[in-house]
């Protein structure tokens, strides 16, 4: 509906009709008057520039003078908008001025950068107590021959500051084992082992000390891969260390040798250059390394010291025969009757792969292969069947808590394998993991059982 048809309403009622006033008359010249009150002088905006000059960066002035003052005591709802901002406390004060300096924007992906305003330098974190200190860069892992940029920490920090878990897809979640390999290889270390074990306790002791020791080059040498820094050589040392010691001198040394790793790799980072060394976190992967490989390692040193006393010349080999075959039986269990019947996953989120039913099945194979033992007379050391069934419950609770722990490692890690030596099982490490746990339980329980002087 145009103004047309309202204007003959308004003519044919005789009145201002039914909107009040038209709002513009009947101008035969086609030119719409100004409204009322409403003037576009020079003195109110003055004269707009000209669209090729510059901009000024001045800010448009709204009013040319404040309004004034409100005497009636009513309340102005629109009063906010025409009076000044409020103003923070630690904003410089007004000067009049509106204008907004103008900051040169750097293009995306230029590097350049203003010489004249100085950089701020970052000194570096401090951890605080209550906190996370690899939320922060102490302790954030960086892989060899990457940085460590805002994209790196905004997508590999997980709740805590630790490194997400990966998915099944992912380097953990790959082929299985080349079983004819792995079988074949086996059974090569297993008859290395039991050849060292009838030459004697010595040569047994090589074995120890070199599976330990290539075990812990493994450890630190894929925790730097993955961005610490540890003391690795003060790790190594001590790791192959602790076992000679347990076998020359007795279980009494451990304690010893852990202190002096704890010292060496304690001066080692004293003596760096300065905080960025992120002391605090690498030396505990040190220790992490000298305590899960050396010290629990040196247990099967000192269990092959039995052999040294007088009389007593199998004590120690039968002992760790007995054992390495319990651990054996348990992996083979578990594998075969987990591959075949697993439905119910022991950590889901550490490996899908190891369920409750392939841990009774490992329980079974163990218990079975010690009971045959005991049936047959084939120990010396160990006579009573009740003892080896003791040795059997044992086995069965350590070799698969050492087994997850090591899964546990390499998924934080975010690795299939340790290493690659070992064909068909992956490192040292992944081979001989079920035993970490398993040396100082056996240890002990021949300490309380003494099943030499069972009849």
């Amino acid at each position: 509906m145009t103004d047309d048809v309202w204007r003959r309403r308004d003519r044919s009622e005789g009145d201002e009709g039914e909107f009040g006033p038209p709002l513009f008359g009947d101008d035969p010249t086609g030119e719409m008057p100004a409204p009322g009150g409403l003037s576009f002088g020079s003195s109110d905006t003055g004269p707009l520039p000209h669209w090729t000059e510059p901009p000024t960066g001045e800010m448009p002035r709204t009013l040319a003078t404040p309004p004034p003052a409100d005497t009636t005591g009513e309340v102005d709802v629109w009063s906010s908008f025409s009076t000044e901002p409020p103003v923070w406390s630690d904003d410089p004060p007004a000067t009049g001025d509106l204008s907004v300096p103008i900051v040169p924007v750097t293009a995306l992906g230029d590097e350049t950068t203003d010489d004249s305003a100085p950089i701020p330098r970052r000194e570096p974190g401090r951890i605080t107590i209550g906190t996370d200190p690899t939320e922060d860069r102490l302790g954030r892992p960086v892989p060899k021959g990457r940085s460590r940029s805002s994209t790196d920490l905004s997508r590999g920090v997980n709740r805590g500051g630790r490194p997400p878990v990966p998915s099944r897809s992912g380097p953990a979640a790959s082929a299985g084992r080349d079983m004819p390999t792995a079988v074949a290889v086996g059974l090569l270390i297993a008859a290395a082992f039991i050849a060292s074990l009838l030459i004697k306790p010595v040569a047994a002791l090589v074995v120890i000390v070199v599976i330990i020791g290539l075990a812990s080059v493994e450890f630190f040498d894929k925790v730097t891969e993955k961005g610490y820094r540890p003391a690795t050589v003060a790790g190594i040392v001590a790791c192959t260390g602790a076992p000679v010691a347990a076998y020359f001198y007795g279980d009494a040394t451990i304690p010893l040798v852990m202190v002096l790793a704890l010292a060496a790799g304690c001066a080692t980072f004293i003596s760096s250059s300065g905080i960025e060394s992120n002391p605090m976190p690498n030396m505990a992967i040190t220790m992490l390394g000298v305590t899960w490989i050396g010290m629990t390692g040196a247990f099967g040193a000192a269990i092959l010291r039995f052999s040294n006393f007088r009389g007593a010349s199998i004590i120690g080999t039968d002992t760790l025969f007995l054992l390495a075959l319990g651990v054996v039986a348990n992996d083979t269990g578990a594998l075969f009757i987990g591959s075949a019947a697993g439905r119910t996953p022991l950590r889901q989120w550490i490996s899908p792969n190891k369920t409750l039913e392939g841990f009774i099945g490992g329980t079974i194979m163990t218990l079975l292969a010690l009971i045959v033992v005991g049936v047959t007379d084939r120990s010396d050391t160990w006579n009573s069947t009740g003892d080896l069934i003791i040795l059997g419950i044992v086995i069965s609770i350590t070799a698969p808590l050492g087994d997850l722990t090591e899964s546990m490692f390499k998924r934080n890690l975010d690795v299939k394998d340790f290493g690659s030596i070992v064909k068909g099982h992956g490192g040292v490490l992944d081979r001989f993991d079920g035993f970490l746990f398993t040396l100082p339980a056996v240890y002990y329980l021949m300490l309380i059982l003494q099943p030499w002087a069972t009849k």
